[in-house]
């Protein structure tokens, strides 16, 4: 970015410049997510806007107030479905493409007496080699 002296000579501007990348603080969200909330809030936009109105014409007692309270009942219906389904995608996708889970260093072998089957006996199964028969792989 420069800076201009008065006798019209450029100069470098101290600091950071006009533009400068920061990376996200948070991830983007996925494309069917988004749809739906930028449909839910244009939806919740207009009914806001309608029910301001429908207040304003029921404060004068134009005749167009009564039809516009019916309008408004069902916006707000629609309102709230838009913002439910913001909701219910989310859910989906997230059961779809989520994270894809590991045992991480934490994770420990489950204790060797909750084994199907074992239910009364809290006995381990015997050892082959160290290794627990859950996780041994026959070859």
């Amino acid at each position: 970015m420069r800076m201009y002296q008065e006798d019209g000579s450029a100069a470098e501007a101290p600091g950071r410049g006009l533009w400068v990348e920061e990376p996200a603080r948070r991830r983007r969200m996925p494309d069917p997510v988004r749809a739906s909330a930028v449909r839910a809030v244009l939806i919740v936009a207009v009914t806001l806007t309608e029910a301001t109105i429908t207040f304003f014409l029921a404060l004068t007692g134009f005749w167009l107030a009564f039809p516009m309270v019916l309008v408004g009942i069902a916006g707000t219906v629609v309102a709230t479905w838009a913002v439910l389904d913001v909701w219910i995608t989310r859910q989906m996708w997230n059961q779809r493409h989520g994270v894809l889970s590991g045992p991480s260093s934490a994770a420990r072998d489950p204790w060797p007496g909750r084994i199907p089957g074992n239910e009364g006996r809290l006995t381990a199964p015997p050892l082959a080699g160290g290794v627990p028969a859950s996780r041994r792989t026959a070859r």
